[in-house]
């Protein structure tokens, strides 16, 4: 089951509480304000910190900046 446009009006970002989008290029949600990435496991969200990936900066060289607990 995909994330219907209903669940994603509901989900937010844990951790600046921001819109969350469908990443269309494999399962995710993206959280633009925190530039992450949440994997979807099973049509399941998962919403850890921990768990997501950062979103590479503009200049495409990589963030190694851990995300924030």
């Amino acid at each position: 089951m995909p994330i219907t446009p209903e669940l994603l009006e509901l989900l937010a970002c844990p951790l600046c509480h921001g819109d969350l989008h469908v990443d269309e290029a494999r399962p995710a949600l993206i959280c633009p304000a925190c530039g992450l990435l949440y994997p979807i496991k099973d049509d399941i969200p998962i919403l850890l910190p921990e768990q997501a990936e950062r979103l590479q900066p503009a200049n495409g060289s990589p963030d190694t900046t851990p995300p924030a607990a």
